[in-house]
């Protein structure tokens, strides 16, 4: 490896011959200059690493020079070295995006450290995250043969997502093959927990929180009805999607309690999400609100009541509060919204449904210039931020925060990229979803699903004595045999939801204080 090459700008140069022969016996070169002049002509001349420059020079500063270097050479590292502690002094080289500021008298160490910090710091993370990972590895599958619980299973999940946020930021497609090898193997056993327990999990008394008990046993004993509270649900958005997002919103909130909870299943909109709201199971919303629940065979849109479920169950809870519901599916219609902020003041409860990450997962099965831009898990995620950043829903949760305001951030659901088939076949009535099908007749592969021949033992709906249901295991997606190559080419590797994977099923609920 070529050795690294410096330039050492000092008009007492001479005097730093010891730090010199010091770094010159780690392998690095170092060139040096007496002024700022003579350094700009050498940095025009010569390709450098990394720039050390001495703040006070006769002529040209250290600043006029470093302004110099950066319109020449922006991304060249600069280490401003001074003997001045004044406040303006630092803040004039820190606004002019130097690398690092070293306050003299200086020792060999100190230079050699902050060369390593900007110049070896990506292969020094590398190395650290690559055998942290590899001990982390180890650990989990040992944990993964003995998991038997939700709790343990959220742990592990967050361990993962952990590590594939870290690995992506290192230049090591072996370790992140590696973890996902690991990814797959925990979503196989995961499927087998929910196989086994998933209708003990709905009745016990130690159950987790499930979409039907996250408002009456999370939400609604955390909110403070003095400040008014700005319960945001972002629909489809997945575990490390969040821990993405979730950075940005630190300058203006600070974050009081977070749970993960338990999507219910079918982890889709129609039975998550209007069970969120309503506070009920889909059997019980059935029962009780036959105006406004849908089944997958009936007419017209599935979840066009989530206002009315939402006020049903706070007659239930809380009769004497206030409150409204927003679901934004424009950019317009999030404009506008921020755009009538004090609106959202006026009640205790103000829930807005944001439905862009979903229409994101759906593009991307419709769009090929969305298959480009979310071709992989990091794309995807980078995607769901740009979005986050640049859409007016920032804008609200800051306006929030200024308000004093609490906030509460979850989802409905996950989403997972489906990447292989299992074919299905059912009558003209059987449900579109990818991810779990629904109806009389069913054939399919018992190995690649959870079947449920009595859909009200896990407090789902039917519209027919012999319907059924089947829920896809891991990457799963179903296919019809008939023109099966065409529909498989069409839907494989896009994002589904319906299914039973870590990603749609364990998802986040965050609540948030202004700062």
């Amino acid at each position: 490896m070529n050795a690294m090459h410096i330039l050492w700008v000092d008009d007492e140069i001479d005097l730093l011959k010891p730090h010199i022969l010091f770094l010159e016996s780690k392998n690095y070169l170092v060139s040096k200059a007496t002024n700022g002049a003579d350094a700009i002509d050498l940095i025009d001349e010569n390709n450098y690493d990394i720039v050390f420059l001495d703040e006070n020079m006769p002529g040209l500063t250290g600043i006029e020079t470093l302004s110099e270097i950066k319109n020449s050479k922006p991304n060249l590292p600069v280490i401003m070295i001074t003997k001045s502690e004044e406040e303006y002094i630092m803040e004039e080289a820190i606004g002019s995006k130097i690398a690092d500021y070293l306050i003299k008298p200086v020792n060999p160490h100190q230079i050699l450290l902050s060369l390593k910090k900007n110049l070896d710091h990506s292969r020094l993370v590398n190395e650290k995250t690559t055998s942290k990972y590899q001990r982390e590895f180890r650990k989990i599958s040992m944990d993964l043969a003995t998991v038997n619980s939700y709790e343990e299973w959220i742990e592990i999940y967050q361990r993962l997502l952990h590590w594939e946020l870290e690995l992506e930021t290192i230049s090591d497609p072996g370790m992140l093959g590696i973890l996902e090898s690991q990814k797959q193997e925990a979503n196989s056993l995961f499927f087998k927990f929910i196989k086994k327990n998933y209708q003990d999990l709905l009745t016990s008394s130690d159950r987790p929180i499930f979409s039907h008990t996250l408002f009456k046993d999370f939400v609604l004993p955390q909110m403070n009805p003095k400040s008014g509270t700005l319960l945001v649900v972002i629909d489809n958005l997945r575990y490390d999607q969040w821990k993405v997002l979730e950075p940005h919103l630190q300058p203006f909130y600070k974050k009081s309690k977070e749970i993960s909870y338990f999507s219910i299943l079918p982890t889709a909109t129609q039975y998550a999400r209007n069970a969120i709201f309503s506070g009920l199971t889909p059997l019980d919303m059935e029962k009780r609100h036959p105006e406004y629940w849908k089944n997958d065979e009936d007419e017209g849109g599935k979840n066009l009541y989530e206002k009315e479920f939402l006020s049903a169950q706070l007659q239930r809870l809380q009769p004497e509060m206030t409150h409204e519901y927003h679901k934004i599916t424009t950019s317009k219609a999030a404009q506008e919204l921020d755009d009538n902020f004090n609106s959202l003041k006026t009640k205790e409860l103000s829930v807005v449904v944001y439905n862009f990450v979903d229409m994101l997962s759906h593009s991307k099965t419709e769009l090929d210039v969305i298959k480009e831009l979310a071709g992989n898990e990091k794309s995807y995620r980078s995607l769901t931020l740009s979005w986050f950043k640049n859409s007016p829903i920032f804008s609200t949760l800051q306006k929030a925060s200024k308000a004093g305001m609490q906030l509460v951030i979850t989802t409905d659901h996950g989403t997972i990229n489906s990447k292989n088939p299992t074919k299905i076949i059912g009558n003209k009535n059987i449900s579109s979803n990818l991810r779990y099908k629904t109806g009389k007749s069913l054939s399919y592969q018992e190995k690649d699903v959870y079947a449920v021949q009595k859909p009200k033992d896990i407090f789902l709906p039917t519209q027919h004595i012999n319907s059924s249901f089947v829920f896809a295991k891991e990457d799963l997606f179903f296919a019809y045999p008939n023109n099966y190559n065409h529909f498989v080419k069409y839907y494989k590797n896009t994002y589904q939801h319906g299914g039973i994977s870590l990603e749609e099923m364990i998802i986040p609920c965050a609540i948030f204080e202004p700062k």
